[in-house]
Order: C-alpha cells, then structure tokens, then sequence
C-alpha cells in the first residue's frame, strides 16, 4: 500500500483558532507545522494550535519564518548565517518549550515563506537554517522540497528529511513552486488541487506552468491553512487519496 502524510501551515491566524476554522482542517491532515513567533504566532495561538494537533493525533512540527510579520515572512531578507541560526533557534525552541509542557514533543520543522525558498537555492542559508535547529535537537525532521538542495544540506548536517511536493501549488519548470507575484500561482480548485496530489504519489510527478511533467519524490504533501477554499480543497485531497487506496500517514 502507498502512503503519504498531509502537512497544514497552521498558528498563523488567531481568527481562524478563535471562530473554529482552524480545527475543522485537522479532521484532513496527518501532521501541522506551527508558526511559533516569527511571521506569525505567540504563546497563546501556540498553546492553542497544539491542543487542538493533540485532539487530532497529529505529529507536530515547528514552521520558523523570517520576523517580518508585516509582511508574513514572504519577502526575502539577507541575514547572517549567525543572525538566522539564532532566529531559528529561538523560534524552534519557543514552540518546543510549549509543547513539552503540554506533555508532546517535536517530531519536525518545516521553513516558511521565502526563508524557504531561499533555502531550497542557497546552501549556507539552508545550512544556516539546520544549525539553528540543531541547537535545540537533531532527533527531529526536517522537511524540505523534494528536489532541491537544501535537503542535501539537511542530510549533510545529520538530520533524518522529509521532501515535500504542495497540492495547492503551481510549479516552475525548474521544480520550484511559481512565486505568488504571479495570479496562477495556488490552486483554490479543490478537484485541481486533489488531481495535483494524487499525481504526485502515484506517478511521482506534478504538471509544471509549461505543461511539463516534473518529477516528485515526496514524503509529504502540503496544504496550505491560509490558502483559497482551505477547507474544500483539504477535505477532497484527503477523500481522493484515501478513495485511491493510499493511507495517510503522519511524519514521525
């Protein structure tokens, strides 16, 4: 049997734990990456996001951005290696920290935003993002795109990876995900955005902006909690994979 795990960006909208959006996603997934004080999140929309993970049985990761939260950490910024790993740290160890007291640990992180697109080109960012993980642990996942190099930076650096290919994203020719500049960049079509993810684990592929098939070795597919019809398109990815034969499992 195939099998997959659906990760959610979540922690990012205090609305969205507040009115129960958030928690109404988690029924479609098998593991959360938890904003944790960068581009977004605190202590309480922390504290939140990981009860409900818990009530759910979901793996829980860490989702580090650049501290730029009026921009949401979309925008590139050009800190030092030091300045990053201690960015990261601080950020990991935060939601760390809170989840232990909730009697959980960590089982991976994933970067966001444009600190992971640049870390999926730029191997000394991508390496400056492992050693900031790595000062609070290397017994955690850490998840990357399927197919670029900062998962070789990752492996290199001792940690266990996870590639990740996006169902409610469009792709670049070379494999990357087509910057949100450009209005075809997500998929808000939940028949779309389910056809996208079924590709990827049955035939290890997904359709490029060109009409090119790109090869996909992924581990885990994302999600996004923000995106266009977040609810619709979680629920018929997760039905479509599961009507496929192919069980959703969690990182671990």
């Amino acid at each position: 049997m195939k099998y997959i795990d659906l990760n959610c960006d979540m922690g990012e909208l205090p609305e969205a734990i507040a009115d129960g959006t958030q928690e109404s996603l988690m029924p479609n997934f098998t593991s959360v990456n938890i904003a944790c004080g960068g581009h977004a999140g605190d202590a309480d929309t922390m504290k939140a996001t990981v009860a409900q993970a818990m009530r759910w049985k979901l793996a829980i990761g860490a989702h580090p951005g650049y501290p730029d939260r009026a921009n949401f950490g979309r925008i590139e910024m050009n800190l030092s290696p030091e300045a990053l790993a201690d960015e990261v740290f601080q950020q990991v160890s935060a939601l760390a920290r809170v989840a232990v007291t909730m009697g959980i640990t960590l089982s991976h992180v994933k970067a966001h935003g444009a600190l992971y697109n640049q870390a999926a080109k730029d191997r000394a960012l991508a390496r400056a993002f492992a050693d900031g993980v790595a000062r609070w642990s290397r017994d955690l996942v850490l998840v990357g795109l399927a197919g670029s190099i900062m998962l070789d930076v990752f492996r290199d650096a001792g940690f266990r990876v996870a590639a990740e290919a996006f169902a409610d994203r469009r792709y670049q020719p070379d494999g990357t995900l087509r910057p949100r500049r450009f209005a075809d960049a997500l998929i808000g079509d939940s028949s779309e955005a389910a056809q996208q993810a079924l590709r990827i684990v049955e035939n290890g592929t997904v359709r490029a902006c060109d009409g090119s098939d790109i090869a996909v070795d992924a581990q885990t597919i994302c999600i996004h909690g923000d995106g266009p019809n977040a609810v619709s398109v979680s629920a018929a990815v997760a039905q479509t994979l599961r009507q496929a034969g192919i069980e959703l499992r969690r990182l671990s």
